[in-house]
């Protein structure tokens, strides 16, 4: 496919405006960043797999009547996707606790949360995408209360979505984060799950050993990334035909 206008570029994909109106072309990169891009690398493969990935999940949400933006992946890199608008917050749901939670609260990583809790940052990268309240949603207008009655209700169906996949091949959701878009069909509004679901916006911990099959592999130097992901691929079976060990990761100043 030939290459078209470029829209976006952000840390790990970069969108090109699709073939048809109302459409878009999302490329994964190998890029890889993490505290706030403060940490850089880029890691062959790792786009590849990522597209493969967020393909599997988007397509299996498609199918239990969870709507997302995903039409159908294009080759390796590339999907095409439906043009949305970009509620301006990140959904994440946790059902452990790890990461920035364990630490503002000072639990234990790796607790088992009473329910699954859902927070919300407000993306923006100049400010480090701070947790924000549905109470800061309403008053800067945001998203509606509407809205955030339908963006809770999608966030939980994914969990349980994601949980029970994970599960099925030995793997802990320990939580996740997502993107949601707003589409529009004459004067009424859907919203859909966006962006990409994959190890890159996931927690994802090995059941029975507690090793980490995600970006935290490359945050705190576990080892290597690509090995990771490829494990979560493989038990999903879902590995490229004739795939081979990934090269090292190529740090960036």
């Amino acid at each position: 496919m030939a290459r078209r206008k470029k829209i976006y570029e952000g840390k790990a994909k970069t969108l090109y405006e699709g073939p048809e109106p109302g459409t878009i072309i999302q490329y994964f990169k190998d890029d890889a960043t993490a505290f706030n891009a403060e940490k850089k690398a880029v890691i062959e493969g790792k786009g590849v797999l990522n597209n493969m990935l967020s393909e599997y999940f988007m397509t299996g949400l498609n199918t239990i009547g969870v709507p997302t933006h995903f039409i159908k992946r294009i080759n390796m890199r590339e999907q095409l996707v439906r043009a949305c608008e970009i509620v301006p917050l990140e959904v994440i749901v946790r059902n452990y606790a790890a990461g920035t939670m364990a630490k503002r609260l000072g639990i234990e990583e790796g607790t088992q949360l009473p329910r699954p809790i859902v927070e919300y940052c407000l993306k923006d990268d100049a400010l480090g995408d701070p947790l924000v309240t549905e109470e800061h949603i309403a008053a800067f207008g945001w998203a509606s209360q509407q809205d955030m009655d339908d963006i809770l209700s999608l966030a939980l169906r994914v969990n349980d979505f994601m949980a029970g996949v994970m599960f099925g091949i030995g793997i802990k959701l320990v939580d996740f984060k997502i993107e949601i878009g707003r589409v529009y069909d004459g004067d009424f509004q859907r919203l859909i799950i966006a962006d990409e679901i994959s190890p890159d916006s996931c927690r994802l911990w090995d059941i029975e050993t507690g090793r980490k099959l995600d970006k935290d592999v490359f945050r705190r130097d576990l080892g290597s990334l690509t090995d990771a992901y490829s494990e979560v691929a493989n038990r999903l079976g879902i590995m490229p035909k004739g795939a081979t060990p990934m090269a090292r990761p190529t740090l960036i100043n």
